[in-house]
């Protein structure tokens, strides 16, 4: 899948959080972003995509959010919690 250059981080991020199986991963993240599933592996479509939601890319643009702002975005988005961003949450506080 591509992990951060695609969407491959995302799908796994829902077979680990909610216990998906591949293909009901890929349909829920491309539901959540607004694509087909086929767009999912398009390297191009993707980076344009992650940029413009915030949610971090392979190499970093100026100024786009990246690290624990990105996972905060990813977790917002797909609706999961994520440690990293629960544990920076609760530091703010």
């Amino acid at each position: 899948m591509g992990g951060i250059r695609t969407t491959g981080d995302l799908v796994a991020w829902m077979q680990l959080a909610r216990k998906m199986k591949i293909a009901e991963a890929k349909q829920y993240v491309a539901d959540k972003l607004g694509i087909e599933v086929s767009t999912l592996t398009d390297e191009e479509e993707m980076r344009r995509l992650r940029e413009e939601l915030g949610i971090g890319t392979i190499i970093s643009v100026s100024g786009s959010p990246k690290g624990i702002l990105a996972k905060i975005r990813i977790s917002e988005l797909l609706g999961i919690p994520i440690n990293s961003v629960e544990l920076f949450k609760s530091q703010l506080s």
